[in-house]
């Protein structure tokens, strides 16, 4: 069933009144069975620590069966390291004319304690209050595994007869941990998952004061590197001190190195960003995004102006940044070693080799060790296309669902499981229609939250997007 605009604002209009605020009683039948889908994801505890991963893929598993999904195209796969780390990968059939279509999302969530929330507010409960739903993954990222199954459901009771495959993954250790579930499925499973390109996390909407910015698609983002930084020496009694000393060697360099900026590296995605937002921003800031894209990163002073603004630095250059500090064995000997951990997040054009070599560079004393820490780096890879195909129906729903809202390509600071698909030749775009307030962003965070207003229009979003893709 199709539906128009008029049709759509009329729904809106039903669900929230005219003040826009949450009437529960009155939520279209669709709504209603997200709601419930929500409520029951969001009180599955599924934190690395403690949580359940494998009981919120179960859980959604049957809601698919339950709604005549056949057992056959509903799998709960489970690590097999740990029976908690279950990831549910399920099929909607189409006639097979064109590759499947993959929707991605997470059911983990980063740890969260009571005490650290708002007296009245616990984070495995899922609580309505004065137009916001709260609890932890309201927003990262159980807002979209809900959005999903709810439309699964509402395309197989629609009897939607599509040219492709709609295939959804709800994975397990996004967040962290050592079972992640999409490089599992893909080393495993890849069959079941494979996909002409799909939707993730990652974009969303932004808005402020109300008034809704942009609509952004993650079409690219950083890659996670962690570095040691190490100077060793002899040490000796601090009675009898030296120039010599770990500590001051690695201090100098790290010195140096808070010091120094990468430099501005534009790709076709952050180049995208800065020439759509040059509107939205307006004066000096616009002007200046609009001179870094013409001079493509040359012009210093437009590139300082920007750079004040931590989010837009991320945006135009690799960033390093010390975030651990170990030194000394005793505090009455010389310091025999000196560490630091540097935290960088590359821009997916460069490679961590390059990176590592600037380090090196940069830090200019051959007794402080760079080695870089933790799994083998990914190759390079490469933003997901911005191909007409693509990004035309998520712009023309924009502006259909929300006048005036542009859409504006993202390259995450962060990091996402779109990046293994990436790096598998499935092209990701995180898209949700989701809107957040961009001064308030709380997904990891006390009191995490989401309008109830904004998840069911990003549920109309989402479910009109995909069947464009699919017809």
């Amino acid at each position: 069933m199709r539906c128009s605009n008029r049709s759509i604002a009329a729904l809106l209009l039903v669900s929230f009144g005219l003040a826009g605020a949450p009437r529960a009683a009155e939520l279209a039948p669709a709504q209603k069975q997200l709601f419930e889908i929500y409520k029951e994801l969001v009180e599955i505890n599924t934190t690395d620590s403690v949580g359940d991963n494998t009981a919120a893929a179960r859980a959604m598993a049957a809601r698919l069966t339950g709604a005549g999904f056949p057992t056959d195209d509903v799998r709960v796969l489970v690590h097999p390291g740990n029976a908690h780390k279950g990831n549910l990968v399920a099929r909607l059939r189409g006639d097979g004319t064109r590759k499947p279509i993959l929707l991605l999302a997470h059911l983990d969530v980063v740890e969260a304690r009571r005490e650290d929330w708002s007296a009245d507010l616990d984070p495995f409960r899922l609580t309505e209050r004065e137009g916001y739903y709260y609890g932890r993954g309201t927003s990262d990222d159980k807002a979209m595994a809900a959005i999903f199954v709810a439309n699964l459901i509402r395309y197989r009771a629609e009897r939607l007869a599509g040219k492709r495959d709609i295939v959804l993954a709800l994975t397990a250790d996004e967040e962290g941990g050592g079972f992640n579930g999409v490089q599992w499925l893909l080393e495993q499973h890849r069959a079941l998952v494979d996909a002409e390109f799909g939707l993730n996390e990652g974009g969303g909407g932004r808005e402020r004061d109300g008034k809704r910015l942009f609509n952004g698609v993650q079409a690219s983002e950083k890659v996670y590197r962690d570095f040691l930084l190490e100077v060793t020496d002899k040490g000796g009694h601090s009675s009898l001190p030296v120039k010599e000393n770990a500590i001051y060697r690695l201090a100098s360099g790290l010195d140096r190195l808070a010091a120094f900026d990468f430099p501005v590296n534009l790709n076709e995605v952050t180049r995208s960003f800065l020439e759509r937002s040059a509107a939205i921003e307006g004066n000096e800031v616009g002007r200046a995004m609009t001179a870094v894209v013409q001079s493509n990163g040359q012009d210093a002073a437009a590139a300082a102006l920007l750079s004040k603004t931590a989010s837009y630095n991320a945006m135009l250059r690799t960033t390093c940044v010390a975030t651990l500090l170990s030194a000394g064995h005793a505090r009455n000997a010389l310091p025999q070693q000196a560490t630091a951990n540097v935290n960088c997040r590359i821009l997916p054009q460069e490679t961590i080799e390059d990176v590592q070599r600037t380090l090196i560079r940069v830090l200019a004393d051959e007794r402080i060790s760079v080695t870089p820490r933790g799994n083998a780096p990914l190759r390079v890879v490469p933003p997901s296309p911005l191909a007409p195909a693509v990004m035309k129906p998520m712009e023309e729903l924009t502006r259909t669902m929300w006048k005036g809202v542009p859409t504006i390509p993202l390259m995450s600071t962060g990091a996402t499981d779109s990046t293994y698909f990436r790096a598998a030749g499935i092209p990701m775009y995180g898209v949700s229609g989701l809107f957040g307030d961009i001064d308030d962003v709380r997904a990891h965070g006390r009191d995490e939250r989401v309008g109830a207003r904004q998840l069911y229009e990003a549920q109309e979003f989402l479910y009109r997007l995909v069947k464009r893709y699919v017809e």
